[in-house]
């Protein structure tokens, strides 16, 4: 069984190791595959938190 870190690709949409596509196209590492498997989903509640926090900010 592969051994971490793991890595999501942005280009191929699949979960990596070390040795799978360039730096630009993925998002980690992660420790763990399952934390790779959920990047995006990571992303998108990140970035819905900072939207919120940037409407606050701006009073909207």
């Amino acid at each position: 069984m592969a051994q971490g870190p793991w890595f999501y690709c942005l280009k191929h949409h699949t979960v990596e190791t070390r040795d799978g596509c360039a730096e630009r196209h993925r998002l980690g590492p992660y420790d763990t595959r399952e934390e790779a498997e959920h990047a995006l989903q990571g992303v998108a509640e990140r970035n819905e938190r900072l939207d919120q926090e940037d409407r606050e900010w701006e009073g909207r």
